[in-house]
């Protein structure tokens, strides 16, 4: 009998080969029978997807359908696989499909969708135009392709800012290192916040300065000073300042009190 044949071995009898025909179709019947069981855990709703991946693994385990067929399982478990977030798995078994049937829309979809989703966005056009070739008014896929162009439009934008916010960062460090002058610790921040220094167009720098007077237990901040200026004019100005402030307190009491003895 053909149960009994050593694996690789040829049938060499009528009845030897019709035990083959008889457990390939039992094979298959069970294979299909998977599918379709499968199928209905899905539909089922989240809590079974789980015995759907179940039922399709066992199906293509069985190697009893044909390649269109196989094709379909793995479409299928790519399909639960994205439900469930588990896109790396879900881009594998739709690759699968592709392989065994190119033409799959419904698997180059989901290549698509689970390559978008792992933001391999390459990937994510070609499995999406292939499958537009194959069906030009599917909804789904040119709904999928406008948010892979949307997508590799923010993705350019970020890298165009990173990269801006790089060469602007490389230009400062190359000033301040030109111009002899060495980083300190980071210290102070609640008092400056995150104010950096900035290279204007004319290549010259401009940095936060924190003055500390020790003495009195007090400070000042100057948010923006320029490479070119002179100390004594901030100093001026916040001499200036504080002046205006005291004589604003100043004659802020004195109307509280007259208001209070009127």
């Amino acid at each position: 009998m053909a149960l009994w044949m050593e694996e690789g071995s040829e049938p060499k009898t009528e009845n030897e080969m019709a035990d083959l025909v008889g457990i390939s179709a039992l094979k298959e019947s069970f294979a299909i029978e998977l599918k379709e069981k499968g199928n209905e855990y899905v539909k089922m709703g989240k809590k079974h997807y789980s015995d759907a991946i179940d039922c399709y693994t066992r199906a293509i385990n069985q190697k009893a359908l044909s390649e269109s067929e196989q094709s379909v399982v793995f479409s299928n478990r790519a399909h639960v696989n994205l439900l469930l977030g588990n896109y790396r798995r879900a881009l594998q078994d739709a690759q699968e499909a592709i392989k065994l049937c190119p033409t799959s829309v419904k698997a180059l979809y989901r290549a698509a969708k689970a390559s978008l989703s792992l933001n391999l966005l390459v990937e994510a056009k070609s499995y999406c135009e292939k499958g537009v070739e194959q069906s030009p008014d599917s909804n789904e896929l040119l709904k999928l392709a406008r948010q892979i162009d949307l997508r590799k439009s923010e993705c350019e934008q970020r890298e165009a800012q990173v990269s801006k916010a790089v060469a602007v960062a490389k230009g400062i460090v190359s000033a301040i290192e030109d111009r002899g002058l060495k980083f300190g610790k980071a210290m102070y921040q609640e008092l400056t916040g995150l104010k950096i220094p900035i290279l204007d167009k004319n290549n010259i720098l401009h940095w936060p300065v924190l003055l500390l007077y020790a003495e009195v237990m007090s400070s000042d901040f100057i948010e923006d000073f320029c490479e070119t200026d002179m100390f004594s004019t901030h100093l001026d100005m916040i001499s200036s300042l504080r002046t205006f402030s005291l004589l604003f307190l100043g004659l802020n009491s004195q109307c509280t009190y007259m208001s209070m003895c009127t």
